[in-house]
């Protein structure tokens, strides 16, 4: 082998000066088969996720009052479902549930991000564990287990009735470790020297947390705020399994709308939801890519003053 050979370069026939060029030429050729299989498989799972609620909204817009025919493209289906009065109760029920569940879930799940980021104590792990079993548990398992311990208490207490507080109670239990996940992922990207550096000018722990760890961990507090808000404005199973008379939410009108025939003004319902939910996640998406790249300040350019 001589000195100027390059290891794995196309070895040239003299017999047959074409073998050269079709070595270069098959693998672009499987390159390139395998991008266009990929890219028309890709495309097909899009249609198969997304053409439901393509078709969901388009119908919201069709004049014809049953069935899938188009008769022509309205609004009033909208006007219609403003005139709803059951349909202004749900959403009511479901704002005001997201609300109170999406507040206190918030509270508790970033107290838990900075216990669990932060702390040192008995049994971490397992909290840690527990965690992410919440998540990965289904909901019809949650819904089912809910119900049961719902039932238990009011035996022995006489209290907790199906309604409001019980679906609010159960949607903060599935909210808090989506909440602590994503402002614990804020909080691994803090410098510890930060804090360091405000107890060195004299800041208490509480003006350490104030002026320094509650700005930056902001963006995540208020992604996975967002994030609960629209995982308690999208739920059915634990919301029907934990429901009683008067609490009627979005996604259970519509379940119980459909059971008695489709109509165009609960396609509009069904549409304006979808658009909040999708809003939502694009929001926090988009407060996830800010997180990323937002710079973390270097406590080595503090101000030499005490924090106030």
């Amino acid at each position: 082998m001589s000195g100027t050979e390059t290891i794995g370069a196309p070895v040239s026939d003299p017999a047959f000066p074409g073998n050269t060029l079709k070595r270069e030429l098959q693998p672009r050729r499987t390159g390139s088969r395998r991008s266009i299989a990929l890219l028309v498989i890709s495309l097909l799972l899009y249609v198969f996720l997304y053409a439901p609620i393509a078709i969901v909204v388009a119908q919201s817009f069709n004049r014809a009052p049953r069935g899938t025919e188009w008769l022509g493209f309205t609004t009033g289906w909208y006007g219609a479902l403003a005139q709803n009065e059951p349909a202004q109760h749900a959403t009511v029920i479901t704002l005001t549930l997201a609300a109170m569940s999406t507040a206190v879930s918030t509270t508790l799940g970033t107290l838990l991000a900075l216990a669990l980021r932060r702390g040192t104590f008995f049994g971490k792990r397992f909290a840690e564990a527990t965690l992410q079993g919440v998540i990965v548990v289904p909901d019809i398992v949650m819904a089912i287990a809910l119900l049961m311990f719902y039932a238990v208490l009011r035996r022995w207490t006489d209290a907790l009735a199906p309604g409001l507080f019980t679906m609010t109670l159960a949607h903060i239990t599935f909210q808090i470790p989506f909440v602590t996940l994503v402002v614990r992922s804020r909080l691994a990207g803090l410098d510890p020297a930060l804090t360091e550096a405000a107890h060195d000018l004299g800041a208490s722990r509480g003006q350490c947390f104030r002026h320094v760890t509650l700005p930056l961990i902001g963006p995540g507090i208020l992604a996975g705020a967002l994030l609960a808000f629209t995982l308690s404005l999208d739920d059915f199973v634990v919301s029907f399994f934990t429901s009683g008379a008067g609490a009627t939410t979005l996604p259970i009108f519509i379940y119980s709308s459909v059971k008695r025939g489709l109509t165009p003004d609960i396609n509009a319902l069904s549409t304006l939801l979808a658009l909040a939910s999708v809003a939502g996640a694009v929001v926090v998406m988009l407060l996830q890519k800010s997180n990323s790249k937002s710079p973390i300040p270097n406590p080595k350019q503090a101000p030499n003053s005490k924090l106030q």
